[in-house]
């Protein structure tokens, strides 16, 4: 694919097509998106592009617009758009067939794969989607357990779209009553919330659920001694590496931070983009799921298309990939030299306090705040507009292994183009140089 190209801020992109495109959809489709991540009111009024095609790490709309994205399909994208050697193993399957009415030998050679790479785990089955997968993980932990209560980590933003997750939100239309008094939550890095959690419902709890790491690393004690209080109350912990899973370390965020989870869910980088997710954990707890045990049934993640082998392929040679090549590596280093430019224009431009760069290099987040230093759609709608009309789709920092230095470079200069503008918006007042409303958060109550 031709490599995008800045252009100046007087030029203008044409979103003809695509605004056709998503009014259609959205006709057809509620929200006009299957992810509301990926809805149009993520994106700045008339600005909301509709993909027609990737390589690498440079996409492509339908009204012929280059761009180099960040975020890679929600961070599932890890290697790049049509990876190689990810597209020959899923062309080749499918040759072969699908899905049949007994496992297929990919589902073995799946699960030696993942659990050769995630070694504090025993046991894996697959699925679709993360949401799925802590859904799965909440169930066998109220099995195991024999308990009802779940506590959620209030700081980690999404865990499932299940009600037992969502009822910790504001968009709570269609949740039955009574549902939130099954689900508590406790603060990240905080063992005095814990305590008082566990002092407010001793016995009660079923499991701990949080991501393993997000913007900021925990206190060296946080996550060890999260464990001992989980344990000694007789509860399970779970580990949301949906996000950290293949991007902090191969085995997961929960091999950095040296820490055994009971269990933990999986997904995004698992396949390069593909459709396959994975809950993981210790054989004990897992084979509550299966045949090989006199205890009370449980049934656990049963879906038709939770290991066809167009996922399973593709999740095999992505996994060959981080096995074989420095991916993880590659993810820091790409991110840091990207976090350190960005820092570098935004000190330039006196905007370093107002536009902010967080997280492991491998998966950093930008934060917008105004002159009073409270966090502004406004702004961050401005900063989407000026990069997306020079030719950078970025609704976050997170790179792929497709990335190079170049690509890197010229995003630095993207970025210090639209920091400019930024600046002046700081200085003047951002209505004066927005184009349409504010993008909106996905949480919200009503639209």
């Amino acid at each position: 694919m031709a490599r995008a190209t800045g252009e100046g801020a007087g030029a203008r992109r044409s979103f003809a097509r695509s605004g056709e495109l998503a009014a259609r959809l959205s006709a057809l489709v509620p929200g006009g998106a299957h992810t509301y991540a990926k809805g149009e009111d993520q994106f700045p009024e008339g600005m909301a592009p509709i993909m027609e095609r990737g390589s690498g790490c440079r996409v492509r709309d339908v009204d012929g617009n280059e761009y180099i994205e960040y975020g890679m399909g929600l961070r599932a994208v890890t290697l790049g758009h049509g990876y190689p050697s990810v597209a020959a193993a899923v062309a080749a399957q499918l040759e072969h067939g699908t899905n049949f009415v007994r496992p297929s030998r990919l589902e073995l050679e799946a699960a030696e794969s993942f659990l050769g790479l995630v070694t504090r785990a025993e046991m894996v089955k697959f699925t679709k989607d993360g949401s799925t997968a802590n859904t799965g993980a909440v169930k066998l932990a109220r099995a195991f357990t024999g308990r009802d209560r779940v506590a959620l980590c209030v700081d980690h933003p999404f865990f499932s779209y299940d009600d037992w997750a969502m009822v910790t939100t504001p968009v709570r239309a269609g949740i039955p009553s009574g549902v939130e008094e099954q689900t508590s939550t406790f603060r990240y890095d905080d063992l005095e919330s814990v305590e008082e959690l566990l002092r407010r419902h001793p016995g009660e709890i079923a499991c701990f659920v949080l991501e393993v790491e997000r913007a900021t690393p925990p206190s060296p004690d946080f996550l060890p001694r999260l464990q001992e209080l989980v344990h000694a109350d007789g509860a399970l912990l779970v580990l949301d590496e949906n996000v950290t899973g293949f991007r902090w370390h191969t085995g997961g965020a929960q091999e950095l931070h040296d820490l055994t989870p009971d269990l933990s869910t999986w997904g995004k980088g698992i396949a390069n983009g593909f459709a396959l997710s994975a809950l993981a954990g210790r054989r004990e707890i897992m084979e509550l799921g299966g045949l090989d045990h006199d205890r009370e049934r449980v049934f656990l993640l049963s879906t038709t298309h939770g290991a066809e082998h167009v996922g399973l392929a593709a999740g095999i040679a992505t996994m060959a990939v981080y096995r074989d090549e420095p991916v993880v590596e590659t993810l820091h280093a790409r991110g840091e030299r990207l976090q350190a430019g960005v820092q570098q224009v935004a000190r330039r431009h006196g905007v370093e306090e107002r536009f902010t760069v967080a997280g492991r290099g491998s998966c950093l987040f930008f934060g917008t705040a105004d002159a009073a230093g409270a966090p502004s759609q406004e702004l961050r709608t401005l900063f989407l507009q000026e990069t997306i009309e020079r030719g950078l789709l970025a609704p976050s920092f997170v790179v792929s292994y497709s990335h190079t230095e170049d690509d890197i470079d010229r995003t630095v200069e993207i970025v210090d183009e639209a920091l400019a503008v930024y600046a002046a918006a700081l200085e003047v007042g951002v209505d004066r140089f927005l184009r349409g409303r504010p993008v909106k958060p996905v949480y919200r109550r009503f639209n």
